[in-house]
């Protein structure tokens, strides 16, 4: 909450999602609704399909009632119904390391914006 970076490590159902979820959505909601086009307040990288969807559910579990915008974005779904989740901006996307590459590169997602970083595995994704 005071806007410092820090580096966690835990075991698996220990709560991990929540404890970088609950800051993030604080601060989200604290900021309103005015998003801009093509961005994202906040990311969260996962290394793989599976985490990434598991950390939108928690999120939305956690945001119920909020008016937080989230968008998942990862391989092997259709691109385009992606970008037009992404296109009017979103509080929260939560994406896998290929397709974020692919929007950055063809210029549908801007990171100029993002203020919050999580790289949830950060350790795997250094291995890929």
């Amino acid at each position: 909450l005071e806007g410092r970076d820090i580096f966690g490590i835990a075991q698996t159902g220990s709560g991990k999602t929540a404890a970088f979820a609950l800051p993030i959505l604080s601060k989200i909601i604290g900021l309103g609704t005015k998003r801009r086009p093509k961005t994202a307040r906040a990311l969260i990288l996962a290394p793989t399909r599976e985490l990434a969807v598991q950390i939108e559910d928690t999120i939305k579990l956690l945001a119920k009632g909020a008016h937080i915008s989230t968008a998942l974005v990862l391989g092997g779904v259709s691109r385009y119904s992606q970008v037009k989740k992404v296109a009017p901006g979103v509080d929260i996307l939560i994406a896998t390391p290929g397709r974020l590459t692919d929007l950055v590169r063809e210029g549908d997602l801007i990171l100029a914006d993002t203020k919050w970083l999580v790289l949830d595995e950060g350790d795997r994704m250094l291995d890929m």
